[in-house]
């Protein structure tokens, strides 16, 4: 693989690990703050309300982290699955997986003959890498790690979560909703720089998500308390 390649390569993964923390973050956030203000719709017990939160908090992020193993884990099998059988492939039939690849490149424009000769020299040089770029835009030595992408998760939840638990341990509900409601403006900044997008409408997109996902549960642990009592 070329430097470019690589280059190309290292940092379209630095931006899908940069929006995934993000988006892990912007998760903890919503799910604790939530939680949070669903116990405080219930009870003014602040102690109880912080037992809540950080249930919550350990138990997202430790989901999630499971979540996100699971996920990582069944694509690197799949990929793990489709690189054998391009070997196997490749070692049986060459003549017919040159002229797959070649009819690759034939797809996107290029003349038969010149995708042809293409092929044959990708070939030349590493069979199964030439495959694997054109066909799934695969790299073999650059598998997604399970085991990374969970911790990473389990990370960015909890440092997400953290943010409206000690909000609520150290200051009133109002404040809390405040300090989740800028720390969403955070995230979605984020994640909108890292996706190349808008981040006004980034922001305006978390920032009512988060506020109607609170003043949901806020009201219906409102409703639900007043009902046991």
């Amino acid at each position: 693989m070329s430097d470019s390649k690589k280059t190309e390569r290292a940092s379209t993964s630095t931006l899908n690990s940069l929006r995934a923390a993000v988006l892990g973050a912007n998760d903890g956030i919503v799910s604790v703050s939530s939680i949070i203000l669903g116990v405080a719709g219930a009870t003014s017990a602040t102690h109880t309300i912080f037992i809540a939160g950080l249930a919550g908090l350990v138990a997202g992020a430790f989901s999630m982290a499971m979540g996100e193993y699971v996920s990582v884990s069944s694509q690197r099998d799949a990929e793990r699955a489709f690189i054998a059988r391009e070997r196997r492939r490749l070692r049986e039939d060459p003549k017919h997986e040159l002229q797959g690849l070649a009819r690759v490149y034939i797809d996107k424009g290029v003349s038969e003959k010149t995708a042809l000769q293409l092929a044959r020299e990708l070939t030349a040089h590493d069979p199964l890498a030439a495959h694997l770029e054109a066909e799934l835009q695969l790299d073999e030595s650059d598998l997604n790690n399970p085991w990374q992408a969970a911790f990473a998760s389990l990370i960015s939840f909890t440092v997400g979560g953290l943010i409206p638990l000690v909000a609520t341990e150290h200051t009133r509900i109002f404040v809390t909703f405040v300090a989740v409601l800028l720390a969403l403006c955070i995230t979605g900044y984020l994640s909108a720089t890292a996706g190349a997008a808008s981040r006004k409408r980034a922001i305006i997109r978390v920032v009512i998500g988060g506020a109607l996902a609170m003043a949901a549960t806020y009201l219906i642990g409102h409703l639900f308390g007043a009902a046991v009592h």
